[in-house]
């Protein structure tokens, strides 16, 4: 091959590769200086890690309700629940060992918009609201719910559950949409959407089945 043609084919060689890199990072949305990947004060980081245990709460809940209920229509939505919220869970865990972050961090902090990119000024922004975001305003059962539905039974226990996972949902849509408002990662988007989405409508037939009971 001659030099001309061996120039040729390393500049297309290389331009395909810029091209790969800068589709990956776009992919990858938020970014660090030293990495493609979202950094540890990213709103895709904040995201997916509080996502993942607001998702495990639903697991448990739905988990409790099946053995509790004898009500076919409640146990079967439950397992669907948890079937979708470990995938999901799995999915996010997934993201953050890619992205090379630890699996904790500082809850809640990325919807009360005081984390910068830089991980290094994480603690020196300011709220833009004065309302402090916590999991526990994001419709999370607290121990003393948790323990009252493990030991009731019957339409009760229906009741109970129905109550928490509804508050539980409304708060999950509110955690994707603040990502919504935050976020530019694209596979990210794309799953807070699905959440939005899904959420609202099992809200709708959550609250249905709950007006059933009465």
């Amino acid at each position: 091959m001659s030099d001309s043609k061996t120039s040729r084919s390393l500049i297309i060689a290389l331009a395909a590769l810029v091209i790969a890199v800068g589709f990956g990072g776009w992919m990858l949305g938020t970014t660090n200086p030293h990495s493609t990947f979202p950094s540890d004060a990213s709103p895709e980081a904040g995201f997916a890690r509080d996502m993942q245990t607001h998702h495990q709460q639903a697991v448990q809940l739905s988990m409790i309700i099946r053995d509790n209920s004898t009500n076919a229509a409640v146990r079967s939505f439950a397992y669907d629940i948890a079937l979708t919220q470990q995938q999901q869970s799995g999915q996010m865990y997934a993201w953050i060992e890619l992205w090379g972050l630890p699996q904790t961090g500082e809850s809640m902090t990325w919807m009360n918009d005081l984390l910068s990119e830089d991980p290094s000024h994480a603690s020196h922004g300011t709220p833009t609201s004065d309302k402090a975001h916590t999991m526990a305003s994001m419709g999370m059962a607290t121990q003393e719910q948790i323990k009252a539905l493990t030991d009731v039974r019957g339409a009760e226990a229906d009741r109970q559950f129905l109550t928490l996972m509804i508050a539980h949902h409304m708060g999950g849509v509110e955690m994707a949409q603040a990502y919504l408002d935050r976020g530019h990662n694209a596979m990210v988007r794309t799953f807070a959407q699905k959440i939005v989405m899904t959420q609202e409508a099992e809200i709708t037939a959550l609250t249905q089945l709950l007006n059933q009971l009465d």
